[in-house]
């Protein structure tokens, strides 16, 4: 028996603004844990988060280079985890009306061109980080650092139309190079400012 592989993508792309989503702290990647936090991006009762113009703008960006969809309405909601790097307790994010819809991206692999579509961008503030080390005796320790919470991202979704690793690299590579032509974000894997959570499923080749 013969089987395909089915994928499709969710990237997360972190916008290269100076300051957070809802709050005006720094998004300067690699400062001392948590000195680029405030009242508003740890969550604390009252606080009044506001919205960051120039994150709405690149997401826009994005879309249009995708040829999405712009909704002229957009929701954002609660999406509810318990991480320790959440310190809401849940993620502001948006689900059932979103930023953008429909668009795709071409690639080619093996000399064949293909359109992966999408499904939505949206937006999102991103979670904070957990340090793990050991310590004296071997003990085994976690630290938060809340710097990364609140940092502003687009999230895109690709279609389940991705049918090889060879295709996911091609589509990741297409993403990644346009956000850095659009100087929306500056596609540094290793800082985790381009990231990327797989779908994977397996069936019968030809099936539906």
């Amino acid at each position: 028996m013969k089987y395909e592989a089915v994928m499709g993508l969710e990237v997360h792309a972190q916008l290269l603004t100076k300051t957070k989503l809802f709050c005006g702290c720094s998004t300067r990647f690699g400062r001392e844990p948590n000195t680029q936090v405030c009242p508003v991006c740890l969550g604390m009762p009252g606080v009044l988060p506001v919205m960051n113009r120039k994150a709405v703008e690149f997401a826009v960006k994005m879309a249009l280079a995708l040829n999405c969809r712009i909704n002229t309405k957009s929701v954002f909601a609660r999406k509810n985890y318990f991480y320790p790097d959440l310190p809401k307790g849940y993620q502001i994010s948006q689900y059932d009306e979103p930023l953008a819809e429909g668009g795709a991206v071409e690639i080619e692999v093996d000399g064949e061109r293909k359109k992966i579509n999408i499904t939505r961008i949206h937006m999102e503030e991103d979670a904070g980080k957990l340090l793990h080390g050991t310590g004296l005796e071997d003990e085994r320790y976690s630290f938060v650092d809340l710097n990364r919470t609140g940092v502003p991202l687009i999230e895109i979704v690709s279609e389940p139309d991705i049918r090889s690793p060879e295709e996911a690299a091609a589509y990741l590579k297409a993403l990644r190079d346009i956000v850095i032509y659009l100087e929306i974000c500056d596609g540094n894997m290793e800082e985790g400012s381009f990231r990327c959570d797989a779908n994977v499923s397996v069936r019968e080749a030809g099936q539906k």
